[in-house]
């Protein structure tokens, strides 16, 4: 774990495709595990008081690994006086809207405005994501300038752009108009895997959409789904299985499904045939110098085997990169778990 010390220059809140409001330090850049850090989340309204972190607070981040920097502790001794204590925005800082709790008990306050520009922004950019649908050349940018342009306002609409409505924005000319227009619509069939972890239901990650897929085999069958039939699936819990049903219920979510449809997109369902590492559960600790984590983890799941965000009693191997954290090594070691370093990792790929 590698921490550094800095100064907290302003503190906003962030909005995501969930309508999570996350309040991220804004901060005064910073080098730490080998990358100029300038902002770190705070997680949450009760992480920032429990912690009492302030603006103009120096403070303690740590990096560990690839995961998002965060703020541990401000050094409350080389306080001025003059830092103000936090306050929580009680509306949308994007669109106004009041914030909510979902559950009395809930520590994230939400946007629930599905309208949201920060809230769609994000969730067209998370299913054009590398580890989602995978669509070359729509990054962050291109996805804020076809919103601005009033040319989509979900992932639906990307299937019905014309290169010649990109033609008309700066950002493009013909070549890269024409092969935006070519990327998307090499997704009209995407793997329903992709497909599920693209269309952003909370607590559905990459592996668990894989784990679903495999399970149901195609979408109809997902969406009609009970609670019982989804907790059968591994790794599928109460939680999860309600955040599954919650949203093809959702009347915003069925009409997006209906897009889709109208659209031409139909997910298929490729076929488990196995592989060399069928049965084999991997947990990646630091960083790869020969890939990025979520092509590791493609690269498992293409193989037959499972990616696993952390080390549990069934994780066969813990690879270990560089700039790794303490914790997942000491529950390796806790629960006997093989250590391998990202050479033996590579070999196994090539099995």
């Amino acid at each position: 774990m590698y921490k550094r010390q800095t100064k907290v220059k302003d503190i906003f809140v962030s909005i995501g495709r969930t309508g999570a409001a996350t309040p991220v330090a804004m901060l005064e850049p910073v080098v730490v595990a080998g990358s100029t850090v300038q902002m770190a989340t705070l997680h949450n309204e009760s992480e920032v008081h429990r912690k009492d972190i302030r603006v103009g607070d120096t403070v303690i981040v740590h990096k560990a690994g690839d995961v998002i920097p965060e703020v541990v502790e401000s050094i409350k001794k080389l306080r001025t006086g003059k830092e103000p204590t936090f306050v929580m925005p009680t509306h949308c800082p994007e669109c106004g809207t009041k914030l909510v709790k979902r559950k009395e008990d809930e520590a994230v306050w939400r946007c629930p405005n599905y309208a949201c520009p920060a809230r769609v922004h994000n969730q067209i950019g998370h299913y054009a994501s590398k580890a989602a649908l995978d669509i070359e050349g729509l990054g962050e940018k291109n996805v804020l300038a076809l919103l601005e342009a009033k040319l989509i306002r979900d992932p639906a609409d990307l299937y019905i752009l014309t290169k010649e409505q990109l033609l008309n924005l700066e950002r493009f000319a013909e070549i890269s108009a024409s092969k935006l227009i070519a990327a998307i619509q090499e997704k009209r069939e995407p793997l329903l895997s992709h497909f599920i972890y693209g269309l952003g239901i909370r607590h559905v990650g990459a592996q668990t959409a894989v784990d679903l897929a495999n399970h149901f085999e195609t979408l109809d069958r997902l969406r009609t789904a009970t609670l019982d039939e989804l907790q059968v699936v591994e790794g599928v819990g109460v939680i999860v299985a309600e955040s599954i049903v919650a949203w093809f219920a959702s009347e915003q979510n069925q009409q997006l499904l209906s897009k889709f449809a109208n659209a031409g997109v139909a997910p298929k369902k490729v076929a488990n045939t196995g592989g060399p590492l069928q049965g084999k559960s991997f947990v990646i600790t630091g960083s790869l110098e020969s890939m990025e984590r979520e092509e590791a983890g493609e690269k498992i799941r293409s193989r037959g085997g499972t990616f696993q965000s952390s080390v549990g009693k069934n994780t066969t191997y813990l690879v270990v990169g560089k700039n790794v954290g303490s914790s997942k090594l000491a529950k390796a070691e806790k629960l006997g778990i093989k250590q391998i370093n990202e050479t033996t990792f590579i070999t196994l790929l090539k099995e």
